[in-house]
């Protein structure tokens, strides 16, 4: 059985690496034939587990290999057809961008921010009949846009409103190690995303439509509201809603990152830990009560042995919790662990630990074969099968000889040495296993985050016995109890809490709080995993240390770079905006940094920064600011917080906030040249007289830079347009040839003129550009110029991050094609 759930799981993550889904007839023989293959299992030669026992060593029976194919090929067709299904619900290209007026239900947690609220809406009727909407939707209500006031709705999970909307395919950015949005929308089952529209129209049609879904979200929107109705405007009241009922997005990124590198993440959260404690604290108390029939002399274990009531107490328990977290990958885990076991024991079946990891690996791919996709995942599963690989078979044996070192004491010395022993040793294995873990994860977690947390084991050491036996029951309890006591339980709380902050801030402020290194590739990871195996075998396990002699190259490994005298050129997926990464031999440049999507969002820590720690990047020798514009410079204070930056060329003014915080800056003046590693970097505008003229807009001092190696050459033109182009044709015209062309102002109607297009003649253009952009970049006419000119275009909102390659020949790579996958079909 275990190796069918495993088979299985591996053939739901399979799928989730196709191209396209498989034709639905296909589907109907690989069912039969995973269906045949069970069967055969169930009955092929083998025999009973006696006869199975006498085979000889390192043979695996065939029913074995028959069990693990049934597996791979009903999980990939099971997952198959949940993605079919999912991706069935389409809005049809003609109705993006339209208005459509909506009647349905907001059936998720809303998520208010400083401009508006965030929601997942249930359609139940389009007013008119006009369109065909996918059954959910994502919608976001801004309290203005473009100058015109809309007054947001008071939003409450189980609503039922009708609101005019206008929506749009499910589009996120594409980049390497990135998180890929249009998935999770997948995984959600949003199949369109929009914003609400100002309209006298939106009203509230009904407070609340019955359901057990609704309920429990309205349940969690009341534990929420009482928590920040309790700690008014407190920092971290965010992170006690957080352990109440799973909503982390009221956590500021900037606490996310301290949590982060100091290893506690999972704590911040409703984790399994969490749930454990809970749902154990609840069943003892039950258990206790039982076995005292409740102080009556009803004498109810004679009717129902305690241990069923509290195995039954501690499973409802744990699904309540569950459903507070919003059923997230771990307290799925946990939940499905404790169902086992509680089924087990209402069986009076024995079950190993492996068959209840199984069990519960195997329930959640199969309500969520999408779940193979994310690092909560892996780090949930991977945690606790390492903990049974170190510990399971090996703790009963030390408490045994616990209890024999006191023999031929009094009774009473004899108990109290072995409590007092027992007491050590649950010590020492809750030391162990956060050795086991925190070793042990060390490959998954670089290979997820290409980053290890250093001081990770005395932050947890800290950070689990409070938050988990102190901080979220007070939590808990402060979030059910009336108003007068709940204040100051959950103000005791946040105290703790922010007590445990600034600790972790002590922490995080080491200078080797975290190790990063690139990503390591699979056989690298393998490698390692083997080497952590054998360092967390058993005692007596030959030269056990020598495990970590496998992390050396993990740990070790230096970010790849291009050969003397080529460069490359990475074009970052960051919507509408600019970003670009260009790499030489031994010096790196970004250039633009990406637009602002919220206060607290922007293409720094979104895009930027995630793909330079996953490249194992943690310095930029310059960086380039074109101009001020939001969608050129939005993520330059974020870059120039998160790594080392050696110098920054700007447009700027000099009291310009990112000029302020640039360690040296110089405004970029057209003649101005550097060349590193054989590659010439050349700035072909503005005139330094430019920036005497206050009335130019910043466009047109945007930053154009020529970089060229080996005969080949790319020019970047930020935002300029036609006079400028003009300008640079009069003044450089010899300067202008390149092969590729990153589109100037992203393919606008007041750019990219033909006179200047004849002058650079590129192989190749880039339009960095985002999906349906409010200002149409890039216009048709401009588009269809290129075309005409037989240049190759690439838009970002198609494409995806787009690599550049510089050398003897120009290379290509576009990650939505080179990383293809089922659900950017369109």
């Amino acid at each position: 059985m275990r190796i069918a759930i495993l088979g299985f799981v591996a053939g739901a993550a399979w799928l989730q690496t196709q191209a396209a889904l498989p034709e639905f007839p296909w589907l109907l023989p690989g069912g039969g034939l995973a269906l045949a293959g069970a069967l055969l299992a169930a009955y092929a030669p083998g025999g009973p587990p006696a006869r199975r026992m006498a085979l000889p060593p390192r043979r695996l029976p065939p029913r074995r290999l028959l069990a693990l194919a049934a597996g791979l090929m009903l999980g990939f067709g099971w997952a198959a057809l949940l993605a079919a299904r999912a991706l069935a619900p389409q809005l049809a290209a003609a109705d993006e961008g339209r208005d459509l007026t909506l009647i349905g239900v907001v059936d998720n947690l809303p998520y208010r921010f400083s401009d508006g609220v965030r929601f997942q809406f249930k359609v139940e009727s389009v007013v008119g009949g006009a369109a065909l909407v996918p059954p959910r939707v994502a919608l976001s209500w801004y309290a203005g846009q473009r100058g015109v006031v809309n007054q947001v709705g008071a939003v409450r999970p189980g609503e039922r409103w009708r609101l005019t909307v206008r929506l749009q395919r499910p589009h996120g950015n594409a980049n390497p190690y990135g998180f890929d949005y249009e998935v999770w929308l997948l995984e959600q089952g949003v199949r369109a995303t929009g914003y609400v529209r100002p309209a006298g129209g939106n009203r509230r049609l009904d407070g609340f439509v019955a359901s057990v879904g609704n309920a429990v979200e309205r349940c969690r929107d009341a534990l929420r509201e009482r928590i920040l109705t309790a700690l008014p405007g407190r920092e971290y009241a965010g992170v006690l809603v957080a352990l109440v009922v799973g909503e982390q997005r009221g956590i500021a990124q900037s606490d996310w990152q301290v949590f982060n590198r100091t290893g506690i993440g999972h704590l911040i959260s409703i984790s399994g830990l969490h749930i454990t404690m809970v749902a154990g604290l609840a069943a003892l108390a039950l258990s206790a009560l039982w076995r005292r029939s409740f102080f009556t002399h009803a004498q109810l274990p004679l009717r129902l042995p305690a241990q069923k009531v509290a195995a039954l107490t501690g499973a409802g328990v744990a699904l309540l919790y569950v459903l507070l977290a919003g059923f997230g990958v771990p307290a799925q885990r946990t939940l499905y662990m404790l169902a086992v076991v509680a089924v087990a024991l209402w069986l009076d079946r024995i079950t190993s630990v492996s068959h209840v990891l199984c069990a519960a690996l195997g329930l959640v791919v199969l309500l969520d074969p999408w779940a193979v996709l994310w690092p909560g995942f892996w780090l949930s599963f991977g945690a606790v099968a390492l903990i049974m690989y170190a510990t399971v078979g090996r703790t009963l044996e030390r408490i045994d000889d616990a209890a024999m070192a006191t023999a031929g004491l009094a009774p009473a010395a004899a108990l109290a040495r072995t409590r007092a022993r027992r007491a050590w040793l649950a010590l020492r294995l809750g030391a162990h296993t956060q050795y086991v873990v925190t070793c042990g994860l060390v490959p998954l977690t670089m290979l997820l985050f290409a980053q290890v947390s250093l001081v990770s084991p005395l932050a947890n050491a800290v950070a689990i016995p409070l938050v988990s036996l102190v901080v979220t029951p007070l939590a808990l309890l402060g979030s059910v109890m009336p108003t007068p006591l709940a204040v100051p339980v959950l103000g005791l709380a946040h105290w703790l809490v922010q007590a445990l902050a600034a600790c972790l801030q002590w922490f995080s402020g080491w200078e080797l709080a975290v190790w990063c290194a690139p990503t390591p590739s699979w056989w690298l990871f393998g490698w390692a995993m083997l080497g952590t195996l054998w360092l967390l075998a058993p005692r007596g396990w030959p030269g056990r240390w020598l495990g970590l002699l496998s992390w050396i190259p993990l740990l070790t490994a230096t970010p790849a770079r291009p050969p003397a005298g080529q460069f490359w050129v990475t074009a970052l997926d960051v919507g509408q905006g600019m970003a670009l990464l260009v790499e030489t031999a031994g010096h790196r440049l970004l250039y633009d940094t990406g637009p602002t999507y919220s206060p607290e969002s922007n293409g720094g820590n979104r895009v930027i920064l995630p793909y330079l720690r996953a490249r194992g990047i943690a310095e930029l020798d310059g960086m380039v600011v074109s101009h001020s514009d939001i969608d050129h410079a939005g993520g330059a204070l974020t870059v120039l917080g998160g790594v080392r930056v050696g110098w920054l060329l700007s447009s700027l003014s000099a009291d310009h906030a990112i000029v302020r915080a640039a360690p040296r800056h110089a405004p970029c003046v057209a003649g101005q040249g550097w060349s590193w590693d054989g590659v010439r970097f050349e700035v072909l505008h503005p005139l330094a007289d430019s920036y005497a003229d206050v009335g130019l807009k910043p466009n047109a001092r945007g930053c154009t830079l020529r970089i060229s190696a080996g005969g080949r050459a790319m020019l970047l033109a930020a935002d300029i347009e036609a006079a400028q182009e003009a300008a640079l044709l009069a003044r450089a015209p010899d300067r202008l040839r390149a092969d590729v062309l990153l589109a100037p102002h992203h393919g606008s109607g007041t750019s990219s003129t033909l006179p200047f297009l004849l002058a650079v003649r590129p192989e190749l253009a880039l339009f960095q550009v985002g999906y349906r952009n409010r200002y149409h970049h890039p216009k048709a006419e401009v588009f269809e110029r290129y075309g005409v000119l037989g240049v190759r275009r690439l838009r970002s909102d198609e494409a995806g991050a787009v690599t550049l390659a510089f050398g003897a020949e120009l290379d290509v790579a576009a990650y939505r094609q080179q990383h293809a996958r089922y659900w950017y079909a369109r």
